[in-house]
């Protein structure tokens, strides 16, 4: 039995292609959620019409990965203190979000950001968004596994 996990971290090519990695991660689709338009475009999206995010959905099985180990490779696979903003990429659908899918996700994303922000290793305050998952589109085909299909690892700078 799988579960889900939702991360908006900046570019979803990179953050897909990070979580695909892991063991226990069955699967991942990269997409949009927290928007207001249904079934929105990337160019809409990337318009900044339509308050989506890009975001990674994972389906992973608990009983390999735990949801705690997935916000690890969360919090250590962007900057969490830029406001909208992931490298050279700037505007709302990049921001740095948790979408959970119920209330032990919850609980256990704000003690991570707690603990984040405690930890000192930022030295600027986090701005990470954690709210309740809604509805999920995927992105269009080209998007899907997009770095893998390019013989890229990553496209962290």
């Amino acid at each position: 039995m799988t579960a889900k996990a939702t991360f908006g971290a900046g570019c979803f090519w990179g953050t897909e292609a990070t979580f695909r990695q892991i063991p226990g991660v069955a699967g991942t689709a990269s997409g949009y959620e927290g928007g207001t338009k249904p079934n929105p475009t990337y160019e809409e999206v990337c318009g900044h019409a339509t308050g989506h995010a890009e975001v990674v959905e994972i389906d992973f099985d608990p009983e390999e990965v735990g949801y705690n180990t997935l916000l690890d490779v969360f919090w250590n696979n962007h900057d969490p203190t830029t406001l909208n903003r992931q490298g050279p990429d700037v505007g709302t659908q990049y921001r740095s979000v948790i979408f959970y899918h119920d209330e032990e996700q919850k609980e256990l994303a704000e003690r991570s950001r707690q603990i984040m922000e405690q930890s000192g290793r930022f030295k600027r305050p986090i701005v990470t968004q954690i709210v309740p998952a809604s509805t999920f589109y995927v992105a269009e085909d080209y998007h899907q596994q997009y770095l893998e299909k390019r013989g890229l690892a990553s496209c962290h700078i």
